[in-house]
């Protein structure tokens, strides 16, 4: 029997009852993951355009004259303030530059300030008694790893392009084009080409947390961006002095590797900062540093390269005392001083000189030549 008094009816009957039971609620899953997938993509766009259209208005296209380079920048203040890399200004001054702004208007603008250990520059344009869109800065230190990040900006001339994607790594150092480290670079995997540089890096709340500023050439997905708080500080330095006011030194200096025995003896780093030259005039000569001094610790933080000793000063406003550890070599032996440098304004800087103090690689005797006592 397969009639309806057979024995196999009752199975199928079962069977059919398991498939009302068990594949319509499976339908009802996959269709509920479809849906899920969907309102996900519709929520990252909507995010993406939300951003696009905020902060769209206020990013702008920067131009020489003469035809020589272009960057990005935003309006990060109504009243025709810019923020952007200090490369994409190069040597030109402000009457060398040009701003052309989404409505296709093109303005003269005005250079406020420029700091190029750091990377960024400032300018203005006139606002023409209406107020522009801007920007709001952000807190980079808020960033988390894995955050979606947004870069608008006109790379290779085409204008207001966007590309969005994550925050790859925090706390990266980049060395810019004046030789010292800028720290707590952000790195993103967002698509950033020749002419990005200087439009901003946004988050999800429509806020700049950093300044698009480098890419790894012949690699794809290493982006770099100057994090919105090292800006937020230049940017009040610039807008009050028109510059970053930073300790002096007064040396020039390179790291020199330093014996096992010297750093289980002293407590010290692997390298420290070996003084090859001084200037004459400079706060290191009076308080007494001199030539082959081996410093160790700056500030009761320890010093093994010049880009470190910068760090320190680069948080010590100029007429600051700066306790300074220092090992002098003598014959025979080493001599510990702990010297008090009052740092001052970098006055070659005010006066157009080199930017920074010099970095230099220099031969030196091994540690070994030198007995411990």
């Amino acid at each position: 029997g397969f009639g309806p008094s057979g024995s196999w009816f009752p199975v199928m009957r079962a069977l059919a009852g398991c498939k009302r039971l068990t594949f319509r609620p499976l339908q009802q899953r996959l269709r509920w993951q479809s849906t899920s997938s969907s309102e996900a993509l519709d929520a990252y766009s909507r995010v993406v355009t939300n951003v696009v259209d905020t902060v769209g208005p206020a990013v702008v296209a920067i131009k020489h004259k003469d035809g020589r380079g272009q960057g990005s920048g935003f309006v990060f203040s109504s009243d025709g303030y810019i923020v952007t890399n200090d490369h994409v200004l190069g040597d030109a001054t402000g009457s060398d530059i040009v701003v052309s702004l989404t409505d296709d208007s093109v303005l003269q603008a005005e250079l406020v300030g420029r700091d190029p250990p750091t990377d960024i520059g400032i300018l203005r344009i006139p606002s023409r008694g209406r107020s522009l869109p801007a920007v709001e800065l952000g807190d980079s230190s808020n960033l988390r790893v894995g955050q979606l990040v947004v870069a608008i900006g006109n790379p290779l001339g085409y204008a207001n392009s966007v590309s969005a994607g994550v925050v790859s790594a925090l706390g990266r150092s980049l060395r810019s084009q004046s030789g010292r480290l800028i720290d707590n670079i952000v790195q993103t995997d967002t698509a950033i080409n020749p002419g990005n540089s200087g439009g901003p890096l946004v988050d999800s709340n429509c806020k700049a947390v950093g300044v698009n500023t480098a890419i790894i050439s012949g690699t794809q997905g290493l982006a770099f961006a100057v994090p919105s708080n090292t800006l937020s500080f230049v940017v009040s330095q610039l807008m009050q002095f028109g510059r970053v006011k930073r300790g002096y030194f007064g040396i020039v200096g390179g790291s020199r590797a330093m014996h096992r025995q010297l750093q289980q003896r002293y407590g010290l780093m692997p390298t420290a900062v070996q003084v090859a030259g001084l200037d004459p005039e400079g706060p290191a000569h009076r308080a007494g540093i001199q030539p082959n001094d081996l410093l160790v610790a700056a500030d009761d933080q320890p010093v093994g390269s010049m880009d470190d000793l910068y760090r320190v000063l680069s948080l010590r406003p100029p007429d600051t005392p700066l306790k300074v550890r220092v090992l002098r070599p003598l014959p025979g032996l080493f001599k510990s001083l702990e010297v008090t440098v009052i740092v001052e304004e970098d006055r070659k800087l005010l006066q157009g000189a080199a930017n920074q103090p010099r970095l230099v690689q220099h031969t030196v005797r091994p540690m070994s030549d030198f007995k411990l006592y």
